[in-house]
């Protein structure tokens, strides 16, 4: 019996779900369910003591991993528009007290860390959230005044930002009063999104109505820079290259546009001018020349539909740069529209109606699809 190659075709759907035997797709394709989980548990009132308290401030302590870049998009996202300072932290800060609400969210639950940051802002009076497994030193820390959010959906630890996003936003959306509630949103149609998306990027989907498929072809064999349009977007991108390390072993920067552009410019110049110099195409012989210079640096820069004809025109005169949208009918490489006739109307296909965290949360879930898709094509 032939054992199924590492290096699959993306188009080929049946060499792709009997390569996935670690359920790299399926865990990917997670990311709706979990902000659903969430909801659910907020409709069962586990964040009931939380209703219109009017905090303080709202502290976010995370471990390693997800936890913190989500509590970092969360606030590059809201945090100056919030009517609530939203604080993220690596410990209970000392002057914590019952008129703050504390959120710890990690997945170790054997993490001393963690486990001190609940006993500490519970002895102090506070109201506290728990978004970590119920179990190990974290189940010994209880009281009166700690909620749990633990986790209800398995997924790999790599695909949980979502998880901790959506319980960030419920706890936000518990506190909330005033107008900056309709900021915050929707956990419900979030989910819903977030599984139009996981559809669109399922393995049954060729590349041309795959935006994770074309970017994972995108990304293929390529030296590649991701960034952002703005703040929550550089937050994106940076969880966009620690996922594609820890999944397939490819190594993509990840940086503020502003770095990114300057890096791009200098690059294509020293790259033109020894390509000019000792590199020519029709006549290099890898037996005797060596190998060819590398392409180009790409840079793929992950933006909202807020913020995108700005980052058109700071990008404009970077060569090999492409804009990663929500808008599925974008085609993520070739700047060109791809949209077939046949194409049904999705509700993330709409990027007016997409608030920035419906945006960020999208491509996020993408960018882990597309660490799944390079993953099955043998990774770096």
């Amino acid at each position: 019996m032939t054992a199924v190659s590492s290096l699959v075709d993306l188009d080929d759907s049946d060499a792709l779900i009997a390569a996935d035997r670690e359920g790299s797709l399926r865990s990917a394709a997670l990311a709706g369910a979990q902000v659903r989980a969430v909801a659910t548990a907020v409709d069962e009132s586990v964040l009931a003591r939380l209703a219109d308290l009017r905090p303080r401030s709202v502290v976010i302590v995370t471990g390693d991993g997800r936890s913190s870049r989500a509590a970092s998009l969360l606030v590059a996202a809201l945090g100056d528009r919030l009517g609530v300072p939203l604080v993220r932290s690596t410990g209970t800060p000392p002057w914590i007290g019952p008129l703050d609400v504390v959120v710890v969210a990690g997945d170790d639950a054997g993490d001393p860390r963690l486990a001190e940051s609940v006993d500490a802002a519970a002895r102090r009076g506070a109201e506290v959230v728990v978004v970590a497994p119920e179990e190990g030193p974290l189940r010994a820390v209880r009281g009166a005044r700690v909620m749990w959010l633990p986790p209800r959906i398995a997924v790999r630890d790599h695909n949980a930002l979502m998880r901790y996003l959506a319980a960030f936003v419920a706890v936000l959306g518990a506190v909330a009063g005033g107008s900056w509630k309709t900021l915050l949103p929707n956990l419900s149609r979030l989910a819903d999104l977030l599984d139009a998306e996981a559809v669109r990027n399922s393995p049954s989907n060729e590349m041309f109505h795959n935006p994770a498929k074309a970017l994972a072809s995108g990304l293929s064999g390529r030296r590649v820079v991701l960034t952002g349009g703005s703040p929550a977007a550089v937050e994106v991108a940076r969880h966009g290259s620690e996922v594609l390390l820890r999944v397939a072993g490819v190594v993509v920067g990840a940086g503020e546009l502003g770095d990114v552009i300057a890096a791009s410019i200098r690059a294509s110049v020293v790259e033109s001018s020894r390509t000019s110099q000792t590199f020519d195409s029709f006549f290099h012989d890898e037996q005797l020349d060596g190998p060819p210079p590398a392409l180009p640096m790409r840079v793929v820069v992950v933006a909202s539909d807020d913020d995108r004809a700005m980052t058109e025109r700071r990008i404009a005169g970077v060569p090999e740069s492409e804009m990663l949208l929500a808008d599925s009918s974008e085609a993520v490489f070739g700047g060109e529209r791809a949209r077939s006739e046949f194409d049904n109307p999705a509700p993330v296909q709409d990027p007016d109606r997409l608030s920035v965290l419906d945006t960020m949360s999208v491509l996020a879930t993408r960018l882990d699809t597309t660490a799944a898709y390079l993953l099955l094509m043998g990774g770096n």
